[in-house]
């Protein structure tokens, strides 16, 4: 039997609908989680069994006295409603009889800034509360730039609890032309001030008596009015290519969610990096071939040609190519407890792109008070900077504000795999595409066979007063010797000159050794065996030299020496000087060493000689092949 008349109607009509992705923003305990319950409350979308829970768990964790507590119908998570604030991003769909939604409920307590930029990120309206008892408040003002940041064009502005201020016209309107002064440079095409109650529904469903001098829209019907099409299916075509589609020989597709644009059988496209185009063939669903496809449609691609299409590629419209650079400027928020080290290698994720990353110019950093740009060396926890990015391997992006998929990118940590950053591409920077390798005739194994030797790095490590200039010095004076080819690169000596700008903080010694890393390459591109002396304290940075060179050409001296046995050696007086504070991020007092865990070498210099040790190493050369 077929579905009665009156249900297909229905669903057609549910199909016809609109669709609207909204946030709700602000600081903590402004009512974002009270808001929303009462939009599901007033909307008559929860069931009875809802109800009944909802009544049950505001007498047990309710913050309303008597009466119904809405947030905790977003507020799922124990810790939440123990605490009594949103700490995940709580997303709730419901409907109305003009348009469906899809609701974020973000957190408003700073620590999980990163997780309101989560719900942000896939939003095209952001309801931004604030209190009516607090005002305008940094939070306010950071959530109010990331969503600006994040793409968001139009805005409610709902200052909440006006029922706390005898619903006074004078507080609201203090409240938004503080908020407007700050907002103006922020670039919201709709912003609109709504005077509200959430816990009493005063102007979010229906218009309040409360509030006679609002001559404006109550919020819901404001959500279902708002004019938000982004257009996407209007920009120029991209598919970032997910998965290669290989279910038998007969058939090759590349599978992926369309980020832009539209695309049908005969149209040329073409891949973003290497260029090459062909012809769509096929467009593949699981429920059939489409005839056409737009963007946020998941389909699998088969082309005319065979070409070397992998995942991470962009398949593009062939006449309107996104740039393809390996360096580009972005805003970034900082996600991280740690602090942002430029210079240190991250792992950058665009799309269904992940390549190692550097930032390597921190420009300025923004005061989300005023959005004044303040000089900075690192960001901090839910810091924003404007920065210069270095990307191992060129990408093809568009800039952020022209297509959010292709133009946004995370950071992640090499070895916690978190996530420590989010960013948005602003534009490609045009030295990554004035700059060429220039092809020289004479070439490293030319370099290196007229020396008879294995061109390498020799990095020793450890702390300071463990004996790695002495051995290392050795060394150099024994292959010397011997007629190789050397040079130290000696801590002390190097800042003396290259790093003589550098301080002692953990920004300034990851860029210390990215500079040593990068000069210890060109010596083994000269064909010398280098003898790298640093304390180089961070695995990631000694990871990131280790990755500069070929296979083999770095070999990692760990100088094991524990910290008592340094101090009671301490040469040159630097670890009292620490100790009574007159040396500050001093590597093993009050900054940290994360020693090898997989070194090629490692010495122990307790009960040792140095001259032992270093007999040690140049054997270690000798049986490899460095040295003949």
């Amino acid at each position: 039997m077929g579905a009665p008349a009156d249900l297909k109607a229905y669903l057609a009509a549910q199909e016809k609908k609109t669709f609207l992705r909204f946030l709700t923003c602000g600081s903590v305990d402004d009512g974002k989680s009270t808001l929303i319950g009462r939009l599901l409350y007033d909307s008559k979308l929860l069931f009875e069994d809802h109800l009944a829970a909802l009544e049950k768990d505001s007498k047990q964790h309710g913050t309303t006295g008597g009466d119904i507590d809405f947030a905790l119908l977003v507020d799922g998570l124990e810790a939440e409603r123990e605490q009594g604030i949103t700490i995940d991003v709580a997303y709730r769909f419901f409907a109305t009889d003009k348009r469906k939604f899809i609701v974020a409920d973000t957190p408003g307590h700073e620590q999980y800034t990163r997780n309101m930029a989560t719900g942000a990120s896939n939003s095209e309206l952001a309801v931004i509360l604030i209190d009516a008892r607090k005002g305008v408040l940094t939070q306010t003002r950071r959530h109010a730039y990331i969503v600006s940041l994040l793409g968001i064009r139009h805005a409610v502005l709902a200052v909440n609890k006006i029922d706390l201020m005898d619903f006074s016209q004078e507080v609201f309107g203090r409240i938004v032309a503080e908020f407007k002064a700050f907002a103006e440079p922020l670039g919201f095409q709709t912003l609109v001030p709504i005077p509200i109650s959430a816990r009493f529904g005063d102007n979010v469903i229906a218009g309040s008596a409360n509030t006679p001098w609002y001559d404006g829209p109550p919020l819901l019907e404001h959500l279902e009015t708002v004019d938000v099409d982004t257009a996407l299916a209007d920009k120029p075509f991209r598919l970032p290519v997910q998965w290669v589609n290989r279910p038998n020989l007969d058939f090759r597709g590349f599978s992926g969610t369309i980020a832009g644009g539209r695309i049908r059988p005969g149209d040329i496209v073409a891949v973003a990096g290497s260029g090459r185009t062909s012809k769509v063939k096929r467009i593949v669903t699981f429920d059939g071939d489409l005839d056409v496809a737009s963007a946020g449609e998941a389909v699998t691609l088969a082309l005319e040609d065979e070409v070397d299409i992998s995942r991470g590629d962009i398949l593009c419209a062939a006449n309107a190519r996104p740039e393809v650079s390996d360096q580009f400027a972005a805003h970034l928020l900082w996600m991280a407890a740690e602090e942002l080290l430029p210079g240190r290698q991250y792992i950058l994720k665009l799309a269904t792109s992940q390549v190692p990353a550097q930032v390597t110019a921190l420009k300025h950093k923004i005061d989300v008070n005023n959005l004044h740009q303040h000089a900075a060396k690192t960001l901090h926890l839910n810091e924003i900077g404007y920065v210069n990015i270095s990307l191992a391997q060129p990408l093809a992006f568009d800039p952020y504000a022209e297509n959010r998929d292709t133009g946004g990118f995370i950071l992640i940590d090499r070895f916690t795999n978190g996530t420590v950053g989010a960013g948005m591409i602003d534009f490609g920077l045009r030295r990554a595409t004035n700059v060429h390798w220039q092809a020289l005739d004479v070439n490293k194994s030319a370099r290196a066979a007229l020396k008879h030797q294995k061109p390498a790095v020799l990095w020793f490590t450890g702390l300071s007063g463990s004996g790695k200039s002495t051995i290392a010095n050795l060394v150099e004076r024994s292959l010397h010797a011997r007629g190789r080819h050397t040079y130290i690169l000696d801590g002390d000596n190097v800042r003396h000159g290259l790093n003589r700008d550098l301080g002692f903080t953990d920004a300034d010694r990851v860029e210390n050794i990215r500079r040593v890393a990068e000069t210890a390459k060109l010596f083994v591109d000269a064909g010398l065996i280098v003898l790298v002396s640093f304390i180089s304290p961070f695995r990631s940075e000694r990871r990131m030299a280790r990755e500069l060179l070929g296979d083999g050409e770095f070999i990692e001296v760990f100088v094991d020496t524990p910290l008592d046995v340094c101090i009671r050696r301490d040469p040159k007086g630097l670890y009292e000087k620490a100790r009574s504070g007159a040396i500050k991020h001093f590597t093993g007092i009050d900054s940290p060493y994360e020693p090898p865990e997989q070194a090629e070498i490692v010495l122990k210099t307790v009960d040792s000689d140095p001259a032992n040790e270093a007999e040690r190493i140049l054997d270690y050369l000798s049986r490899r092949g460095y040295v003949v």
